[in-house]
């Protein structure tokens, strides 16, 4: 299940910071491909690893660009975090069934 928290409305600026979460691991070479995010990895090998990405994007057509990398790499979406001032918006998802 996938939880979205909004308590803004979308200010319509074509660039945003975000921070996303997925479980497992990304070599950070990845992040050109990633729209430049930073990629941070936490957690211990063969244990349950996240890894966070993290910076600005030109705009949400390059937010959907990598939500779908990150789908076809079949990494799973934890949190997706809207840092742009101004927005307090955060999608959370429960790997809970």
């Amino acid at each position: 299940m996938i939880t979205i928290m909004s308590n803004t409305k979308a200010s319509g600026s074509p660039r945003g910071a975000y921070r996303i979460r997925v479980g497992g691991s990304l070599d950070p070479s990845w992040s050109d491909r990633l729209g430049g995010l930073a990629i941070t990895i936490s957690g211990q090998f063969g244990v349950k690893t996240t890894t966070v990405l993290e910076g600005e994007l030109v705009d949400q057509s390059a937010l959907m660009g990598v939500l779908n990398t990150l789908h076809d790499l079949n990494l799973s979406l934890e949190a997706l975090e809207n840092l742009s001032p101004g927005t307090s918006e955060e999608v959370h998802h429960d790997t809970a069934h």
